[in-house]
This record gives structure tokens, C-alpha cells and sequence, in this order.
């Protein structure tokens, strides 16, 4: 039970940040994302206060249990592969066609409208569909 409380409070704590930060707003990411036009570099003081903390985070969490239970994740690994390139380009593709990313596409929920709704059941589509594309990719890299 203590969990499910700690993770609705971060939830919620997190999607408060994001509304308050305008990371919710597409027209100011598609703003921060135009770098060659009209630049909003308002966003990448957001994304600095938050990289920081979070690698302190990190730093703290070494060799220790978390307070509810579990374990902690292990680092991600720094290997640049085909996955994380692939990955990384349809995610930044769809962030600067939509102007959204998960966490403030559900924060967006609440208020965006269909144009929310239709973001995420498209995004729930391409989740499904990655270990597929994956597999068939890795298949075909095996074969090649």
C-alpha cells in the first residue's frame, strides 16, 4: 500500500511539474524544438533541473534498497546501438510532429481533448508494436 501512495504522490507531483513547466503545451515544445526559427530555450532550464537532481538521484541510490520495497533498476547501458537509434529517432520524430512525449501526453489527458486521446492510442499502437518490429529486425540482422 505504501507503494501504490509513493508512486500516486510522484505521479502526480510529476505531472504537476509538467503542466506548471509548459512541457504539456505542444506550441511551446515545437517552439523549443525550432531552433532555426523562433527558439523557446525556456524548456531546456526544464529539462537541466531535472537531469541533476535525477543523476544525484542516481549517485545516492548506489548500493542501496529502496524505502518501499523492490530494488532499484539497474544504469542503462551505454552501448549505442541500432535499437537505441532507432528508438531515439521515432521518438524525437514524434515529438516534433506532436509536440508531446509520454509523460505529458498523460498529463495532457485531462484537458487536451481528443487531439490527447488520439496522441496516446497511437503512441499505446507503436509501444505494442516495437517488440514485434524489434524481433523482426533482429531476424533480419541475423540472417544478413
Amino acid at each position: 500500500m505504501l507503494r501504490i501512495m509513493l508512486a500516486l504522490l510522484a505521479g502526480s507531483l510529476f505531472g504537476t511539474g509538467l503542466m506548471l513547466s509548459g512541457m504539456t503545451d505542444t506550441a511551446k515544445v515545437q517552439g523549443f524544438l525550432d531552433i532555426f526559427g523562433n527558439w523557446d530555450p525556456t524548456l531546456a532550464f526544464v529539462m537541466g533541473s531535472a537531469l541533476l537532481p535525477m543523476a544525484l538521484a542516481w549517485r545516492l541510490a548506489e548500493g542501496r534498497k529502496p524505502a518501499a520495497g523492490g530494488s532499484f533498476p539497474a544504469p542503462p547501458s551505454a552501448e549505442l546501438d541500432r535499437r537505441l537509434v532507432l528508438g531515439s529517432v521515432l521518438f524525437g520524430a514524434g515529438w516534433g510532429l506532436a509536440g508531446l512525449c509520454p509523460g505529458p501526453a498523460m498529463a495532457s489527458l485531462s484537458y487536451n481533448s481528443w487531439q490527447g486521446a488520439l496522441f496516446m492510442a497511437a503512441m499505446a499502437c507503436g509501444m505494442m508494436a516495437a517488440p514485434r518490429l524489434s524481433r523482426h529486425l533482429d531476424r533480419a540482422a541475423a540472417n544478413a
